[in-house]
C-alpha cells in the first residue's frame, strides 16, 4: 500500500490488479534472453480523497526513460495529428517569431518540427537521450532533462519563459505531478497557455482499455482529478477538446489563475459527463477488474479456437499496451510465434515477459498468417490501410480491446 502522489492519502481502493509484470518497454536483447525478467506488481488504485487513479511507484523514472524505444514519428496518424495541433495552436494564440514554445516530453520532435518550420522559437525537453538525438537531427532544439520546478527556473533565468507549453501524453509519466505543474507555472509567461493532452480515463473505463496501464504511466487522468491538481498550483483549465488519439484523449487548455481567462462551456460539459459516469466519487470506479478479465479471457478463447482450427496468428506492433495485455493473459510464443514492428530499434529483440520475437513487417508478408493481431489497437485503421496484402491471401485483422473483434479490410 502506498500514498497518493497528488494528496498524500493512503491508497486503499483497488481499480485493477494486473499481476506481476515486467516494464512494458523493457525489450530484451537476444543475448540476454537467458536472464529472467524483473517483475513488479502492476496494480492501479484510486484515491478515495482526490480521485486520482495511479499505479504504485516501484520504478525510478531514469530506469524507464534514459534509453527509450518509443519514437513518435513511426505512426503516420500521430504525425498528422501533430501537424494539425501545431497549425491550430499557432492560429489560435497568434504565435510567431517573437514567441517561445516549449514542449515537455518532446520525443523525436514530431510536434515541434512544425513550429520550427514556421521559424517560431522552440525548445524540446526530453529525458531520453537517444530519442532527443533524433529530434536534434531533424533541427529541433532539444535539451536532455527531466522537467520540474528546478528545470523551469533554470530556463526562466536563461530568458526562455514560454508563451505556449505543450505536454502531450507526458503527464502520466510524471512521478511527482505537483513538481511538474509548479514547473509549468514557473515557466509560463503571465498570459501564457499550458496545453496538456492525455488519454481520457473515462474512455479507458468505458472501452476496457486496461492495457494502457503500465509502470511508466504513473497516473490515469480525468478532468475531475486534473482540475484539482492544476488549481492547487495556481492554474485553471479554461477550455477542453476531445481528441480521437490513443483510444480517446482530452486536450485541456490552462492558464495562470490571475490571467483571468474566461472558461468555455466545454470544460463544464466534460465535468458534467464525468460526474454522470460516477468519476466524482470513489465508488464510481468499482467493477473494472472483472471487465478486464473478461477481455483477457476473450482473447485467450480466440487464440485457442484458432489453434484448434489449425489457423496461424501473428502480432503487429511491439507496443507497450500489447505487453500489458500479453503478460496479463500469460500469452507466449506458443500462442503468438512473432510480432512485427516498423521501428528498427525494436526489430531483432524480444518482448518482455512473453519473450515473443520482434521481426520486420516483411516477415508478416512472408509468413502469410490467417490472423494478424493488432496490439496497438488505437492504430488499427492505419495498420490495415498499410497492409492490403493481408486480404489478398485471405488473412484477417483482429483486435482484443474491448473484446476480441475481427475487422473488415
Amino acid at each position: 500500500m502506498s500514498d497518493c502522489q497528488a494528496c498524500g492519502s493512503l491508497l486503499q481502493r483497488s481499480f485493477v490488479d494486473l499481476g506481476l509484470q515486467p516494464l512494458a518497454n523493457a525489450l530484451v536483447d537476444p543475448e540476454r534472453a537467458h536472464l529472467p525478467d524483473r517483475l513488479l506488481p502492476l496494480h492501479a488504485r484510486v484515491c478515495d480523497r482526490c480521485l486520482l487513479v495511479q499505479v504504485d511507484r516501484d520504478v525510478a523514472p531514469d530506469e524507464i526513460f534514459s534509453d527509450y524505444c518509443y519514437f513518435s514519428s513511426f505512426s503516420e496518424s500521430w504525425v498528422a495529428h501533430c501537424a494539425a495541433y501545431a497549425e491550430a495552436t499557432i492560429e489560435r494564440f497568434g504565435l510567431g517569431r517573437g514567441s517561445q514554445v516549449v514542449e515537455i516530453g518532446s520525443n523525436d520532435g514530431a510536434l515541434l518540427q512544425y513550429f520550427v518550420a514556421k521559424a517560431i522559437p522552440s525548445l524540446g525537453i526530453e529525458p531520453a537521450a537517444n530519442v532527443a538525438q533524433a529530434a536534434i537531427a531533424r533541427g529541433v532544439p532539444t535539451e536532455v532533462a527531466f522537467f520540474g520546478e528546478e528545470t523551469a527556473g533554470r530556463l526562466v533565468s536563461q530568458g526562455r519563459s514560454a508563451d505556449l507549453i505543450a505536454a502531450t501524453n507526458v503527464l502520466a509519466h510524471v512521478p511527482d505531478i505537483h513538481d511538474f505543474v509548479r514547473g509549468v507555472r514557473t515557466l509560463l509567461k503571465p498570459d501564457g497557455v499550458f496545453v496538456v493532452e492525455f488519454p481520457h480515463l473515462l474512455n479507458l473505463i468505458r472501452e476496457v482499455q486496461f492495457d494502457t496501464i503500465y509502470h511508466e504511466h504513473f497516473t490515469y487522468l480525468s478532468l475531475v482529478s486534473l482540475r484539482g491538481i492544476l488549481e492547487r498550483q495556481g492554474l485553471v483549465p479554461f477550455d477542453a477538446e476531445r481528441q480521437p488519439t490513443h483510444g480517446g484523449s482530452l486536450r485541456v487548455f490552462a492558464a495562470r489563475a490571475e490571467a483571468g481567462r474566461v472558461g468555455s462551456a466545454a470544460v463544464q460539459a466534460l465535468l458534467d459527463e464525468e460526474i454522470a459516469a460516477g468519476l466524482d466519487r470513489a465508488e464510481g470506479y468499482g467493477g473494472f477488474q472483472p471487465r478486464a478479465e473478461a477481455a483477457r479471457d476473450g482473447l485467450l478463447a480466440f487464440l485457442r479456437d484458432a489453434r484448434a482450427r489449425g489457423e496461424t496468428v501473428a502480432g503487429y506492433g511491439a507496443a507497450a499496451k500489447g505487453n500489458t495485455l500479453l503478460n496479463f493473459a500469460g500469452i507466449t510464443g506458443a500462442d503468438l510465434p512473432f510480432v512485427v514492428d516498423r521501428n528498427p530499434a525494436k526489430q531483432g529483440r524480444l518482448l518482455p515477459g512473453s519473450r515473443i520475437p520482434i521481426r520486420p513487417v516483411e516477415a508478416l508478408i512472408e509468413a502469410r498468417p490467417d490472423h494478424v493481431l493488432i496490439l496497438p489497437w488505437n492504430l488499427a485503421g492505419e495498420v490495415i490501410a498499410q497492409l492490403p496484402q493481408v486480404g489478398s491471401w485471405g488473412g484477417r485483422f483482429v483486435t482484443a480491446i474491448p473484446e476480441a473483434r475481427v475487422h473488415a479490410h
